[in-house]
């Protein structure tokens, strides 16, 4: 066999490459087939020497740029790939493009540096046959999960040693429409399979609708959002050396009115509660005199610690919120160390000249002295009287409570004492030496959220971020009502977060709980809009049970968000051993590695082990609840970081949104949570689809190499088998009469697959050569060897 002639899986838009000698090669989106014609050998044939190791690959991705543009449920997307022959010799060679599902495709076309070349469309019948001969003849599953698609196939085209092409693939795609939310897939997931990253990945979908463009939303990627107008939307996303994970999906909704409101419904069982995912979106924008007046006070720390460039980067983000207010908001700053000092003593108005004294109190800020956070809050609060604007105090710090005040509960109490008129308060903790869980406490009393800033980050930054999002409040004091159109009273539960307070411009409220029955309802949303109240209903309609795993994500989505209010809960209120069972629980049957259940990615735990956390045993509740004390440290590197997780995964938007990092926003790249890099080994793992947890000790990312995350699926690697999370009560060796072993590549083999849906094949694609699986399939057991 040719040292060139080796599978390779790999996919960023789905263009998946299989290279092997002399056949059907494929996998994801763009199959690459070697076609290698066997030389006769003359007589007399040499003595054969020992073939040559091979190469360690065969191509190179160099970039994959994927540009979609869609109107309303149209979608036309071009994908274009660049990769180079490796090998020393020329290849002759053919693509194989697994066709997107959910979605009719037309207008197919394939361009090998702008030369168009001849192509076929396979109905999935037809298509899964070649999978299936991929996958036997290589003996890699990889293509599993696309088995039921159909396949657009090339003709034959050269490739000379050493040489670069790109190729071009464009299509049409009636995109799919349930729920009034517009759904757009794009295959990514067979990268996790890849053993090296992508050099450069681009993506870039322009929106266009005729009614008004609202929600614009991705469960799988941290995405960039430009509006264009009320009716447009460019959403980016570019990353370098990554490594996709999960397959791309965009979800977007449209309707009439300024204020619109989706429902994504999952109900695997219809014997338990369903979960469920409301998108709200207020307008786009704000003009001239519709835009909402508000009140803002900046109290900044300048105690000795701020000295040096952070106490520049403060200034800096001060100077970003001045410049952004509006005409008609009022405002103040508040500066203290042991002394507190304002800007003026009452909140000013917004105008040119005000602004212009206000920026330069702040560069006439210096650092010295001690912390006086009591005095600083209540002096901040003490201005504001006016409770028919909403009002925010961005509250920054680097340090403890050194003067005034000290005890935290105490602080936190003068500040609910003094916040009359229910303003927001924004904390943002600066280095390690802040105590997060003051302002953690702090910000859930006064109805307002934390942000964390590494001693290595820009305070502006982050500064920047927040304030922009916050910028234009639309709705103050959100209220949210579910009722059923057949009565039933309240039918939800566990929503995350458990009030909304405001919506802001641009900007989505999404909501996460569970409900208990099903049916048609409408969706209430109530809040303050300038001086008046305003309510605005929507249709929903809660499923019974679900057909498919289309919204799979919405149920681990629910229970990451459950996790950050669990973790919450204890380290605010203390010890509490039903919501440590809780934690355990979700943590297993979901794959979510937190810092207190990090046992579960130990290399050297049991069947047996994993079993007691499954049912929630006393080992694994006794080694989470030793954990758990670690929220006892209210400030330092690990009280610091375990606040910092806590709240990704409490604003967690997407079902692997609470990591940064590899494995996070659907890439091997730093996501939401603003994660410590990972190590060298973490990212090798975390190509290999480890999953991923943040080590509070030294705040840094980790990769369990050990456990597999694949959709809202878990494998954990126990005594040298891969264990399915549903299968864990089942041990190997003494249940082996409930198990039915299964040869892999077999006929049996391949009736499961053409048995199972896509969840389950992308469930056995995971199983790497060498390996044996232990899954629950349509209730039996299969042990795949």
């Amino acid at each position: 066999m040719s040292r060139c002639s080796r599978l390779f899986l790999w996919s960023p838009l789905a263009l998946f490459i299989a290279l092997f000698f002399g056949a059907l090669g494929a996998s994801a989106q763009t199959v690459v087939i070697i076609h290698d014609p066997i030389r006769p050998i003359p007589l007399p044939r040499p003595i054969p020497r020992p073939a040559p190791q091979p190469v360690p690959e065969s191509y190179k991705i160099k970039s994959l740029e994927v540009d979609a543009n869609i109107e309303d449920q149209i979608a036309k997307v071009q994908v274009s790939q660049t990769f180079e022959n490796t090998c020393s010799r020329q290849l002759q060679v053919s693509f194989l493009f697994p066709l997107p599902y959910d979605g009719a495709i037309d207008s197919l076309t394939l361009l090998v540096d702008g030369k168009e070349y001849p192509a076929k469309l396979l109905p999935k019948d037809k298509a899964r046959q070649i999978y299936e001969e991929i996958v036997r003849k290589n003996q890699d599953p990889a293509l599993l999960e696309w088995v039921g698609t159909g396949m657009f196939q090339t003709s034959v085209f050269p490739v000379p040693a050493g040489a670069t092409r790109k190729v071009t693939i464009t299509y049409s795609q009636l995109l799919r429409k349930d729920n009034h939310l517009t759904d757009f897939l794009f295959p990514l997931s067979t990268a996790r399979f890849t053993d090296k990253p992508l050099e450069h990945l681009r993506m870039r979908l322009t929106v266009n609708t005729q009614e008004k463009l609202k929600s614009v939303y991705s469960p799988t990627h941290d995405i960039k959002v430009d509006r264009k107008g009320k009716n447009r939307a460019v959403v980016t996303i570019e990353e370098k050396d990554c490594v996709p994970t999960t397959d791309f999906r965009l979800f977007f909704d449209t309707a009439k009115t300024d204020l619109s409101a989706s429902v994504l419904t999952y109900r695997p069982d219809s014997d338990e509660d369903g979960y469920f995912l409301l998108l709200a979106s207020p307008p786009i924008e704000q003009e001239g005199d519709e835009k909402t007046k508000k009140s803002v006070i900046f109290v900044v720390d300048r105690s000795g610690s701020m000295s040096g460039e952070k106490i520049e980067q403060a200034k800096e983000a001060a100077k970003f919120v001045l410049n952004n207010l509006n005409e008609g908001d009022t405002f103040n700053i508040v500066a203290y160390d042991s002394d507190v000092e304002s800007f003026e003593p009452e909140l000013q108005k917004m105008d040119e000249k005000s602004r212009k004294r206000a920026l330069d109190f702040v560069d006439n800020l210096y650092a010295g002295g001690s912390t006086n956070i009591d005095g600083a809050l209540s002096k901040a609060m003490g201005m504001l009287k006016d409770d028919t604007r909403p009002s925010y105090i961005l509250f920054l710090t680097d340090g403890l409570p050194t003067h005034g005040e000290q005890n935290e509960a105490k602080i936190v109490a003068n500040a609910q004492k003094h916040n009359d008129v229910r303003s927001r308060v924004i904390s943002f903790g600066v280095g390690y030496d802040v105590n997060s869980r003051l302002l953690d406490r702090l910000s859930r009393e006064c109805f307002g959220q934390s942000e964390y800033v590494r001693p290595n980050e820009d305070i502006e930054t982050h500064v920047a971020r927040l304030y922009s999002k916050i910028s234009a409040p639309v709705m103050t004091d959100v209220a949210i009502k579910y009722d059923l159109e057949n009565g039933g009273g309240n039918f939800v539960n566990r929503l995350q977060p458990k009030e909304a307070h405001d919506l802001f411009a641009g900007e989505q409220l999404i909501v996460a709980g569970r409900y208990r029955k099903h049916g048609d309802a409408k969706i209430t949303i109530v809040g303050t809009v300038g001086d008046k109240k305003q309510k605005v209903a929507f249709p929903a309609k809660f499923v019974k049970e679900s057909d498919d795993q289309t919204y799979a994500f919405v149920e681990k989505l629910w229970a990451m968000r459950r996790i950050g209010e669990i973790i919450d809960d204890i380290d605010l209120n203390g010890k509490n051993d039903e919501l440590i069972k809780e934690l355990v629980s979700l943590s297993t049957k979901h794959g979510i590695i937190t810092p207190y259940t990090s046992f579960l990615a130990d290399e050297n735990s049991s069947v047996s082990d994993l079993a007691d956390a499954r049912r929630g045993g006393m080992k694994s509740f006794s080694m989470a609840e030793a954990e758990t004390r670690k929220l006892g440290e209210s400030a330092g590197r690990s009280g610091f970081a375990q606040r910092l997780q806590k709240g990704a995964y409490q604003k967690a938007d997407r079902a692997n949104g609470a990591f940064g990092g590899f494995g996070g926003g659907g890439f091997g790249a730093p996501g939401a949570a603003q994660s410590a890099p990972a190590t060298p080994a973490a990212a090798a793992n975390a190509y290999a689809g480890g999953a991923v947890y943040q080590d509070v000790d030294n705040d840094r990312t980790v990769v369990a190499s050990n456990i597999r995350n694949v959709g809202n699926e878990t494998l954990f690697l126990r005594d040298k088998i891969w264990i399915a999370e549903d299968a864990a009560d089942i041990d190997p060796v003494k249940d082996e009469k409930k198990i039915k072993t299964v040869e892999r590549y077999s006929k049996e083999y391949f009736s499961l697959v053409a048995a199972n849906n896509k969840q389950q094949n992308a469930l056995l694609a995971q199983q790497k050569p060498g390996e044996q699986l232990l899954c629950n399939l349509r209730g039996q057991y299969y042990l795949i060897k």
